[in-house]
């Protein structure tokens, strides 16, 4: 009898975003093991924000003028479409979070009955998991809750939300509470886990899933394009780089704070950043104001297929996450891309990073917070007598052996055989 699991996601392609990426390995995946996946997007997806309480404002995916529509189709996966709520709820702060709820609810019920899925699987925000637990219950099929993070820790991270203040308060609870409704729990991480079963919900509970990469999809890197490196005033220096999103959480501060320090003692280094994001001008001003303005590379955001061009540029890669609870609960994607592609990194010790890394074998650990420690691993890194041949090895070897998205999906079937009360 082949598993029918009908998914709820927050957002999906062919928006582009680790969440996305993610969600479609997930799928994939599971096809591979003869399950049949239906899968339903948020009114996030069409509404220009998406990310629940963090509210992020992303481009609208590509469906013309209407982009109301009720199917859609990316990268080969069907993705049914849940239309913006209306009414006054809808454009009313906090109101519009609930008016958001009712319209998933009411979407995922029609599709349920519709499509008789013997699992609906509900992926984070929270804002997606009640509307699979009340339309669960009513339909009498079990629900998986994922939780990729918390939600609210990020909102902190933003500036949309007070730590402990009540709205955080409020979306903690809702999670608390939709954890123990649901018939399992996924979490992404040890970090995230931990947390949960500090809240009192049992072990046996919570499975996990880690993140992975699809290793077919990373080839060893080949070197710098000596025409880029040129293209970008980069010829003959040495580079630290980072590739990805510009939030105060990942630290890029830390990185321009450290490069004088650099420089001193590795004055043909470089910073290249590639992406965007909130920080940006900020990280722009700081690094005039510091008079490293020359030394440091803004790129923008690249086309997703020339990001391994500029990867191939960098000679350490550098993820400085700062000290939080978002840092020290979740693991981060970025640095598997990196050991895939067999680079050398350095990162910061919170907690999501010491799940992904191990000090001195696949990559070099620094104190979260700590300039200084930053500017002599870093320095340190960039003078292995071997270039980090042996950690570029071993990074590479651990997500081939452990990190891939075969070995990671495969812990689903425990856990909906739980959910379901049955062996898959």
């Amino acid at each position: 009898m082949t598993l029918r699991i009908l998914h709820v996601f927050d957002h999906s392609l062919p928006l582009h975003s680790g969440y996305t990426f993610r969600s479609a390995n997930i799928l994939r995946q599971q096809r591979k093991l003869g399950w049949e996946t239906f899968h339903v997007t948020s009114p996030k997806q069409v509404s220009g924000v998406v990310g629940g309480s963090t509210a992020l404002r992303i481009r609208r995916p590509p469906c013309g003028e209407n982009c109301s529509v009720a199917e859609e189709e990316a990268d080969g996966l069907r993705f049914f479409r849940t239309p913006q709520p209306t009414g006054l709820a809808s454009r009313l702060p906090v109101l519009n979070q609930w008016a958001f709820m009712r319209a998933t609810e009411q979407r995922l019920l029609g599709l349920a009955r519709e499509l008789k899925p013997d699992l609906l699987h509900a992926h984070s925000p929270v804002l997606n998991a009640w509307p699979a637990i009340h339309v669960g219950e009513k339909l009498g099929i079990p629900v998986v809750y994922e939780i990729r993070a918390f939600w609210e820790d990020a909102a902190v991270d933003h500036g949309t939300q007070k730590e402990d203040g009540l709205r955080y308060r409020l979306t903690k609870t809702m999670e608390t509470r939709a954890v123990q409704r649901a018939s399992q729990v996924v979490t992404i991480c040890q970090g995230l886990r931990n947390d949960l079963i500090a809240r009192g919900i049992p072990g046996d509970k919570i499975g996990t899933v880690p993140n992975a990469v699809d290793i077919e999809h990373f080839s060893l890197s080949t070197g710098p394009d000596p025409e880029l490196k040129a293209g970008l005033g980069l010829a003959g220096c040495r580079i630290i780089g980072f590739l990805g999103s510009f939030y105060a959480y990942e630290g890029l501060d830390m990185l321009i704070a450290a490069l004088p320090g650099i420089l001193a003692k590795a004055p043909d280094v470089r910073l290249l950043l590639v992406g965007g994001g909130p920080q940006e001008a900020n990280l722009k001003a700081q690094a005039a104001s510091m008079g490293v303005a020359d030394k440091v590379v803004f790129v923008g955001r690249v086309p997703h297929g020339e990001v391994s061009r500029y990867y191939d540029l960098v000679d350490l890669l550098a993820y400085p996450r700062h000290p939080m609870r978002l840092t020290e609960l979740v693991t981060p994607l970025k640095p598997l891309e990196a050991m895939a592609q067999g680079h050398l990194l350095i990162a910061s010790d919170v907690g999501g990073h010491k799940e992904l890394i191990e000090d001195g074998k696949t990559g070099v650990l620094f104190r979260a917070g700590d300039v200084n420690d930053l500017v002599a691993k870093a320095v340190a890194a960039l003078s292995l007598p071997d270039e980090g041949t042996a950690m570029r090895a071993n990074g590479r070897y651990f997500v081939e052996t452990e990190r891939n998205w075969a070995r990671s999906i495969a812990n689903y079937k425990a856990i909906y055989g739980r959910a379901l009360g049955r062996s898959l």
